[in-house]
């Protein structure tokens, strides 16, 4: 049975107002559950208990800490299944990329569990022989985590297990679409042994909720994963009491092939990169710049690739891609599809919605190839969020670096080349905050993950993501203490 009210404090409640929200599955539009609809008071309701939590602290020890996210990296293995299925409700994307997140979400559980740990202070040299100087390491305090809607679980974990790990508190808010996976991790937290106002949900839209998280003079750090527009506005909302903030806006991620790059290996991962869970990935490397003397072929290749990907239920084998989440999400990949073709773009694959009876249900939209891509096109700057790629042609290494330098983002990138002097060059010269040399969409725990420019601020997993649950305070302690005789003598 999925649970659908909000965690706050020690209970599970029904929102304040009384509303209810149904969520549906992208897949046929049936409603999956029917969950609490939260306002402003509720999202207070959740921020007070979790500020009492953390008053009242340490809600553990370091030790304990550890333990409950060991076992809590136990609980998420223990009901894998169980959790990717929901997932699969939830977003629409295939039952085996959602088993891919659970695994990936108890090794981020696992991970913290092992920097959970006391941490050493750090002697810091002093001026003065007489007096000693430590840094000390701890919890920023109540941390709102504000989550997207394409990784539901995966996202919750990435800001969750740092927050534990330092020994915050924190309040999540799931996006209203795709909240079932984030309340049963909740549950799952309390049977590890979190205790109560340490892990708080709070449902509703980022309108009223979202914005009191962000606004709350009570609130230490928001941790955000969405949109540009939205990061935006969270960091104007949290200038009004100076909070701290983490923002992982997105891209739009250059995937480059060279000439002389393994073509088959390229391809396949070409494909990985824009094709799982329908292209709806922030590291999406949906910009794909080929060198001119393999251009055609390769393009041919993966026209030839594109169109033989099968749509569907992604709970049935044999499936590879799934729907978009929604019906508006849709809409707005294809007034991106139909702006590049007004543009100049040339439309190779799909581009519409299929005409399947058996997929008319669901927020479908076929795989889409688009070429003759330029700089200038929307299509190029801007992230669309969906199963479309646009190809671009490029000469030299000093040109693709520069065009694929000249965006807004830099969250990600990656190239293919077997020269290792280019793969020194091109790696340094790229400004993103993660480069894939011959791969592409790899991440693991304990790589930090994060962009330049407006791609966010802030890292996430590895030792720089548990970094930003944490503050750093000097200790600065005199042995034989002084006066300088300096006033009024």
């Amino acid at each position: 049975m999925i649970r659908g009210k909000m965690r706050i404090g020690g209970d599970w409640v029904e929102a304040r107002s009384g509303a209810a929200r149904q969520v549906i599955n992208p897949f046929n539009q049936e409603t999956i559950a029917t969950v609490a609809e939260g306002d402003r008071q509720d999202a207070r309701d959740a921020i007070r208990a979790a500020r009492l939590a953390f008053d009242a602290g340490p809600w553990l020890p370091a030790a304990g800490r550890a333990g409950c996210l060991a076992r809590l990296a136990g609980l998420v293995t223990r009901q894998r299944e169980e959790l990717a299925e929901l997932e699969t409700l939830d977003t629409g994307k295939t039952l085996e990329e959602s088993r891919w997140d659970m695994n990936d979400v108890a090794g981020v559980f696992s991970y913290y569990a092992g920097l959970a740990d006391p941490w050493e202070d750090e002697a810091i040299e002093t001026p003065d022989a007489g007096c000693s100087s430590v840094l000390v390491r701890e919890p920023v305090g109540v941390c709102a985590q504000i989550l997207p809607w394409n990784y539901p679980l995966l996202q919750a974990s990435w800001k969750l297990g740092p927050a534990l790990a330092a020994g915050c508190t924190v309040v999540m808010k799931p996006s209203e679409i795709t909240p079932l996976t984030t309340l049963r991790l909740t549950e799952l937290a309390l049977e590890a042994g979190v205790p109560g106002g340490v892990v708080n949900t709070v449902l509703g839209p980022g309108a009223t909720v979202g914005a009191e998280l962000a606004e709350s003079a009570e609130v230490d750090l928001v941790s955000f994963t969405g949109g540009v527009a939205t990061g935006k506005t969270i960091m104007r909302a949290a200038a009004g009491n100076v909070k701290r903030i983490a923002l992982e806006l997105g891209g739009k991620n250059p995937h480059i092939v060279f000439a002389d790059a393994d073509l088959e290996a390229a391809l396949e991962r070409v494909l990985d990169g824009v094709f799982f869970h329908a292209g709806q990935i922030c590291s999406a490397g949906a910009r794909l710049m080929l060198q001119d003397e393999i251009h055609d072929r390769f393009v041919e290749a993966l026209a030839a690739r594109v169109e033989r990907i099968r749509l569907g239920d992604g709970r049935e084998a044999g499936t590879q891609m799934g729907p978009l989440i929604s019906a508006e999400h849709r809409a707005k990949v294809e007034r991106h599809v139909a702006i590049a073709m007004e543009e100049g773009a040339r439309l190779l694959c799909g581009g519409r919605r299929p005409e399947a009876v058996e997929l008319a249900g669901g927020f479908f939209y076929l795989p889409t190839l688009l070429v003759d891509c330029e700089d200038g096109m929307r299509i190029v700057q801007e992230e669309v969020f969906g199963p479309v790629i646009s190809v671009e042609r490029f000469g030299s290494e000093e040109e693709v670096v520069r065009r694929a330098n000249g965006t807004i983002y830099g969250l990600s990138a990656g190239f293919w080349s077997q020269d290792p002097e280019r793969i020194q060059r091109v790696a340094r010269a790229l400004r993103f905050g993660t480069i894939w040399v011959n791969d592409f969409n790899v991440y693991f725990a304990q790589a930090p993950w994060g962009g330049y420019k407006q791609s966010g601020i802030g890292r996430e997993l590895g030792r720089a993501g548990l970094d930003e649950y944490t503050e750093i305070k000097h200790l600065y302690r005199s042995r034989a203490p002084k006066g300088q005789s300096w006033f009024g003598v």
